[in-house]
């Protein structure tokens, strides 16, 4: 295991600034997920999209 060269307080606030950055929003990927999820919803309601239930997903991936 390595060692931090840093202080507590720099390591906490080192901590703080990496989940800001992890946290931060970024607008195109939030346009693009809001455009497949929107697809998504109207290919289901059309009937071109089936669901699939918790059950038979958590059964495929399983084992992997």
């Amino acid at each position: 295991m390595m060692k931090l060269a840093l202080k507590l307080q720099e390591q906490a606030e080192l901590a703080d600034k990496l989940s800001a950055h992890l946290d931060a929003q970024d607008k195109t990927i939030d346009e693009l997920w809001t455009t497949a999820s929107e697809s998504r919803i109207d290919a289901y309601e059309q009937g071109q999209l089936q669901s699939v239930s918790l059950g038979e997903v958590l059964e495929k991936y399983k084992n992997l």
